[in-house]
């Protein structure tokens, strides 16, 4: 066989390797039952310098694809290697090995358990890799034709790639097997609040086509975190430690924080990267213990300033102290979601609601930890990138109909939601064009730290191109901002518009 021939096999070979190794250490993962994967622990790691984009959940999956292509391209270029002289893929493997395992040790914690996973897929890596590799040096037979000896060679890697597969599949089984979070979920029964939520009146949803619900459902509310793969927590095991700055470290088991009074309580949660109109905000009914009590059983010491809630993949958010005491503000630890348990991708078992602050800075999901400290001493993730350690939320309001349409002229329902909590909204105003602000009809609401509908019907009769702009005034007086801003570093600010061409009625 041609030496360019050779080459080219060797990479086939390295790519190979490389395919089994991801398949051994995939079933790794689901043999420990393990939530994540070192490519996924790769990808994690890499997403952190990055922007916001590479940390949301479509940009996490390119970036793991983009981590499972650089793979393979490495393992083929060791098999090249290999096929020069025996041993010198290790000079790729190496250090693979130590980017894979670093990544790793990001998740894992100190456990030794958690890094088998790893080594099992870099060591199937450079086995396959010493077979294969070896079968191209075998000296044909003088009846074996070049062309049955590269028939032979592909052969041998096919099956070699289908076991890889069968591998790989066998492991995500195993991971979803272990996985029995929905039937836990299942099965438990939330307790009565203590403190319930006021009734929902039939007022506080206008009932207009086009316009988000006063309640927003668990499976329409927004999502953002940096979880490739969702956190499958066993209630049963769940611990919550309050430690740091405190008189009295605490522990709390899932059974004990739903033995306590519980809170319900109606409160919106938003995104600081939501852009002016976005769609990253929603409102939902919160059971849970209001995190002040514990905090009055840690007894925070003097000097501290914040609190750093940890998720279970790692996760923080850097909270005021002051905020998380007050008796004024809901801040929960949320156990149930419009009347269910906190479904998975929403924190469950556990995680915050702080109204007032964005989520950014607040909501951490599959909490485990609160740790009462110093901004000076720690921040929380999005801190790290850059953002605003601090995010109170700004007055908001969003047109959600119609929406850049073409509409027939006479009465035009223009509706949308607005809110600004912990204050609350107290007037929307709607303009047209660069006309006057004429004022829109107001929802009721359940409380300030919920949005409100509102509603304005605009009668129109000339045809032609038209913009609506909404402006929304909180329960203080503050009217929201023109200025527009970005959503890096503190969330956007700026209002809301929406072309409209009115055609002929």
């Amino acid at each position: 066989m041609s030496q360019g021939g050779l080459l080219g096999l060797s990479r086939v070979a390295g790519g190979v390797a490389g395919l089994v190794g991801l398949a051994v250490a995939e079933l790794g993962a689901g043999l420990i039952a393990r939530d994540g994967s070192p490519v996924m622990d790769l990808a994690t790691v890499l997403a952190w310098p990055l922007s916001s984009f590479w940390n949301s959940g479509t940009g996490r999956v390119l970036l793991m694809v983009l981590v499972v292509i650089a793979w393979l391209v490495l393992a083929a270029f060791a098999g090249q290697l290999e096929l020069r002289r025996r041993h010198l893929s290790l000079f790729v493997i190496v250090p693979l090995a130590t980017a894979t395992l670093l990544a790793v040790s990001t998740q894992v914690g100190p456990g030794a358990l958690g890094y088998v996973p790893a080594v099992l897929g870099l060591a199937a890596i450079y086995v396959t890799l010493r077979v294969l590799i070896a079968e191209l040096r075998r000296p044909p037979g003088a009846l074996e034709p070049l062309v049955a000896e590269r028939r032979n060679f592909l052969k041998t890697a096919g099956l070699i790639t289908l076991g890889g597969i069968i591998v790989a599949g066998t492991g995500r089984l195993l991971i979803q097997a272990s996985n029995k979070v929905a039937e836990v979920r299942k099965k438990i029964s939330l307790p009565e609040p203590a403190n319930p939520a006021p009734t929902i009146a039939a007022g506080t949803d206008l009932n207009v086509a086009g316009l988000s619900p006063y309640l927003s459902t668990n499976g329409s509310f927004y999502r953002i975190d940096t979880a490739l793969q969702l956190p499958a927590i066993d209630p049963d095991t769940w611990t919550l430690r309050v430690t740091g700055l405190v008189e009295n470290e605490l522990t709390l088991t899932y059974a004990q924080l739903l033995e306590r009074p519980l809170t319900e309580h109606v409160t919106t949660l938003s995104c600081m990267s939501n852009e002016v109109g976005g769609a990253l905000a929603g409102n939902a009914v919160w059971l849970g213990l209001p995190v002040r009590d514990l905090l009055a059983e840690a007894v925070p010491q003097s000097g501290a300033t914040m609190v750093l809630s940890t998720s279970h993949d790692g996760w923080s958010a850097a909270t005021p102290l002051s905020v998380l005491r007050d008796p004024d503000v809901a801040a929960l630890l949320a156990v149930g979601m419009n009347g269910d348990p906190l479904p998975p991708e929403h924190g469950f078992p556990v995680r915050m609601v702080v109204p007032g602050l964005y989520g950014d800075v607040s909501a951490t999901k599959w909490l485990t930890q609160l740790k009462v400290t110093t901004y000076q001493e720690d921040s929380g993730y999005w801190a790290q990138k850059g953002w605003a350690a601090r995010g109170p939320v700004k007055i908001t309001s969003r047109i959600d109909t119609p929406t850049r349409s073409v509409i027939g002229a006479g009465t035009v329902i223009v509706a949308g939601v607005a809110w600004a909590p912990p204050i609350g909204i107290s007037a929307v105003h709607v303009q047209v064009n660069d006309g006057s602000w004429h004022k829109a009809e107001l929802a009721e609401t359940t409380g300030p730290d919920s949005w409100r509908q509102w509603v304005y019907e605009w009668e129109v009769d000339e045809p032609g191109d038209y913009t609506l702009t909404v402006r929304a005034t909180d329960a203080n007086g503050r009217i929201q901002s023109s200025k527009v801003a970005p959503p890096f570093p503190s969330g956007a600010s700026g209002l809301h518009t929406v072309p409209v061409k009115i055609r002929p009625s």
